[in-house]
């Protein structure tokens, strides 16, 4: 019998510490600045990033301090994640949440770092660096795109 993978036999909960990194595909998504409609509450994704994010590898240039740099920087856990919803829907994070199977460019799947960005599913050449945005600007940033479906 051929062994499962560890993101289909555990629970969020379950895993360690290097399994619940390794669900992350490095698409970067999760650090594009949001915007939040303050009277209907609905959330919009713009196409620009933290300036803590290397936007060839789309890997954070100060993960292990993130949060102590960008105070809004969110850290996801187990527990953090179910109470956002705002993660895109390709997040391995949130599939995983919802009981469905990582997608064929995942790096675990595929083996390859390099698959997110193959498949276009990762921000690489789409952003711009929120130090370069005025903050009365950002609704014109405002793109779809992040909200991709998997295949």
């Amino acid at each position: 019998m051929e062994k499962q993978p560890f993101w289909r036999v555990k629970r969020l909960d379950e895993m360690t510490r290097p399994e619940w990194e390794s669900l992350c595909d490095g698409c970067a998504k999760c650090c594009l600045v949001k915007l939040e409609d303050e009277d209907t509450l609905e959330l919009a994704y713009t196409n620009v990033v933290c300036t803590l994010l290397d936007c060839e590898s789309c890997q954070c240039t100060d993960y292990a301090n993130r949060s102590v740099r960008v105070p809004d920087c969110v850290t996801l856990t187990p527990q953090s994640l179910a109470e956002i919803d705002w993660m895109p829907t390709s997040c391995a994070y949130r599939l995983i949440k919802e009981g469905k199977d990582l997608p064929s460019w995942h790096p675990l799947v595929s083996g390859e770092q390099e698959s997110v960005h193959r498949a276009d599913m990762s921000v690489r050449g789409k952003t711009v660096f929120e130090h370069d945005v005025a903050f009365e600007d950002m609704e014109d940033y405002i793109v779809d795109w992040p909200m991709d479906e998997p295949e």
